[in-house]
């Protein structure tokens, strides 16, 4: 039977590695001050096993620690302190799944983009919630989804991966975004690659932009207004790939229910489900020698 302790062990290794030079001897981020007993991977390592288990609430994964003798060796940490430092290290969490990422699909010149939205709370409280607008530049807005034809309030997560189902990038954006304008945010880490998308990354200029620019081949199926080359079948076959991790994020990692207050601490919430999915790809493919995408099995 799975518990939080031996789940926590396995993955601990995975996170030392993936950071293995960005941190001392001791697993923690070198900077000033006094060194915590609690390092800093530990944390992180808490934070997606608490995910994988599905415990996503702090109030209940304390009540959990504080009767465990395990951690209670670990020197753990104060529940107000390990939420700080959680969000505190929000950028090494990106710094993992791009060192995951790398060792699960290196080589691959085939991606898949998609979006998915982000509700913070219901349509009927949107005006007068405060969740999230702790700054303008951060705060929600209205967006309308097309696969379900409705407005919500909230976000967009932006998503690239791989054809085997490993997830590359991903971009936290305002609801009313459109998915063409990631396109953008891409140039960075993709190039000479093909693309596969929906109809919302429809757009000639960048189309031909990403095409010239950086040898990307953006594919998209065509509008009934459209005169253009058939969408090929294996691209359909294929974006089911991110339509699944998506329905994995949701349904175990439960990535659309939302507690925090502020910006960061949703952003962390979204990062550390993400990467707790790849690392259970990671356990998979290179400790289980299982199939890669069977994470509900993982630990």
């Amino acid at each position: 039977m799975r518990n939080i302790e031996s789940t926590f062990m396995k993955i601990l290794p995975i996170i030392e590695n993936a950071l293995t030079t960005l941190i001392d001897s001791e697993g923690n981020i070198p900077k000033t001050g006094k060194k915590p007993k609690f390092s800093d991977t530990k944390v992180i390592a808490l934070s997606l096993a608490a995910e994988f288990m599905s415990i996503d609430s702090e109030n209940r994964l304390f009540n959990i620690i504080k009767k465990s003798s395990f951690f209670a060796n670990q020197g753990c940490i104060e529940r107000s302190v390990y939420n700080r430092r959680r969000r505190n290290l929000y950028h090494y969490y990106g710094k993992i799944l791009d060192s995951l990422s790398m060792q699960l699909a290196p080589g691959e010149d085939t991606f898949i983009i998609d979006s998915l939205p982000i509700e913070i709370c219901r349509f009927a409280r949107a005006k007068r919630a405060k969740i999230c607008r702790d700054h303008f530049e951060t705060a929600p807005t209205f967006g309308f989804c097309a696969a379900q034809k409705n407005t919500y309030f909230g976000y967009k997560l932006h998503a690239t991966c791989s054809v085997s189902g490993v997830l590359h990038q991903v971009t936290i954006s305002k609801a009313h975004v459109f998915d063409v304008h990631y396109l953008q945010d891409i140039r960075d880490k993709f190039s000479n690659c093909i693309l596969i998308g929906d109809k919302g990354y429809i757009g000639h200029e960048i189309q031909l932009d990403l095409f010239h620019k950086d040898g990307i081949r953006l594919f998209t199926p065509k509008r009934s207004n459209q005169i253009s080359a058939p969408y090929p079948k294996v691209f359909r076959r294929l974006r089911k790939r991110i339509e699944t991790l998506f329905s994995q994020l949701c349904d175990q990692f439960m990535i659309k229910r939302n507690y925090a207050k502020e910006f960061i601490g949703l952003a962390t919430r979204i990062m550390s489900k993400i990467v707790a999915l790849t690392v259970a790809q990671y356990q998979n493919l290179f400790v289980n020698y299982n199939n890669i995408n069977a994470v509900k099995y993982a630990f």
